[in-house]
């Protein structure tokens, strides 16, 4: 599709959209935060969380679900000017290819190398969290030490593999090598706080820079603000027109995808000029979205957890399992390869390629789907993973 055309259909796009009015929309799960799903058994857990709770924004959009663009911006922090976006088409049903089920060096270098953190089984029961590298072929390797629920809740290791963010709990920011070294808090803006559970700390494509939430004031109501953080040079930048929860950001630096609080999943420029609802989510008798986990590169897919009509709607904190691959423009669901296995997680790679984790027996398996949709290769995961969760891969 050339420029020209690629204008035209988006032009024609955009005039079926209905903006979000974000001013109107309301506060509506400040209160519903409780770590996660299975951390409600713990007293001192939620004791930790009712003092965050405040930070926690939830939001609601106008109108109906219209079908969205995909929305673009140039590569530096805001304010920036938009740039052509990439073409979005409506997923196509793939079919399953030659592949190659392998638990050695060739599984390795197809799928890349894999970043883990604790979830609230486990290890997640201790004080402490680790994160854990592993490539298909060698054995998992312990990396830096974290609070348990920082490494839970809001931890994120860079695209590149080389640095973890994180919000302590004190909501302080703190960004270090993934084997803990060089440590460092941060201020952004000169602000102390940082939102720990909704907003939580996301890498630009670049690692780079951290898009994030900075806590103005909890008293008499709390107030938060989005703003991207440069790491190298410290300059702190606010945008405006961005909410929800659990944002994302495409490996072309364009897109920005995030649960609205309200069931619906949005995608928006980065600057947060041009937000659109992916319809078919949270539509009268649809299914809901709290919960976003990955992004192609591109913004034209999302990994996320759907839920039924009547399937409760849980809390405000992350959930990084997925479900289901949608197609953004459309909402459709993408068909994957996995051989009628349940998928568990779902995480983009850089170069368009998927790796599926699916549940197989007594273990673990992570299929690598080529941007074709066609199955290129899968490796058993080691059962000492089995209870942790996937927060970065990295090709």
């Amino acid at each position: 599709m050339n420029q020209d055309r690629l204008r035209f259909d988006l032009a024609d796009l955009a005039d079926e959209v209905t903006p979000v009015d974000l001013r109107d929309r309301a506060l509506r799960t400040s209160r519903r935060l409780g770590v996660r799903r299975a951390v409600a058994t713990s007293a001192a857990v939620l004791l930790v969380l009712a003092a965050a709770t405040g930070t926690a924004l939830a939001i609601r959009p106008d109108g109906s679900a219209p079908a969205p663009a995909d929305p673009s911006v140039t590569s530096t922090p805001p304010p920036v000017e938009p740039t052509p976006t990439p073409s979005v088409e409506p997923s196509r049903s793939p079919n399953a290819g030659p592949s190659t089920t392998t638990g050695g060096s060739p599984a390795g270098a197809a799928i890349g190398r894999l970043f883990y953190g604790p979830t609230t089984t486990g290890e997640g029961a201790s004080a402490v969290g680790y994160l854990w590298s592993f490539k298909p072929g060698s054995q998992p390797t312990r990396l830096a030490k974290l609070p348990s629920l920082p490494a839970i809740l809001n931890a994120a290791v860079s695209p590149d593999g080389r640095r973890v963010a994180w919000v302590d709990p004190d909501d302080n920011l703190r960004v270090a090598d993934v084997d803990g070294g060089n440590s460092r808090k941060l201020t952004p803006g000169g602000h102390r706080q940082v939102e720990p559970d909704c907003w939580t700390p996301v890498w630009s494509p670049d690692s780079r820079r951290l898009l994030l939430s900075v806590i103005l004031r909890t008293e008499p109501s709390p107030v938060s603000e989005r703003g991207i953080l440069d790491l190298d040079t410290g300059a702190y930048t606010r945008i405006v027109g961005v909410q929800g929860c659990h944002p994302l950001w495409s490996a072309d630096g364009k897109v920005l995808a995030y649960a609205d609080g309200e069931g619906r999943v949005a995608v928006n420029r980065p600057d947060g000029s041009a937000e659109k609802v992916i319809p078919g989510i949270s539509a009268p008798g649809a299914r809901s979205s709290f919960d976003v986990a990955s992004i192609s590169p591109d913004g034209s897919r999302l990994a996320l957890l759907l839920r039924k009509p009547d399937e409760p709607a849980g809390d405000v904190a992350r959930e990084l399992d997925a479900n289901a691959v949608i197609d953004t423009r459309t909402g459709r669901q993408v068909d994957l390869p996995l051989g009628g296995r349940p998928l568990l997680q779902a995480w983009f790679r850089a170069d368009g390629k998927l790796v599926a984790r699916v549940s197989d027996g007594d273990h673990n398996v992570l299929v690598l789907v080529g941007a074709d949709g066609r199955k290129i290769v899968e490796s058993r995961e080691p059962s000492a993973l089995k209870d942790k969760q996937i927060l970065q891969v990295v090709d």
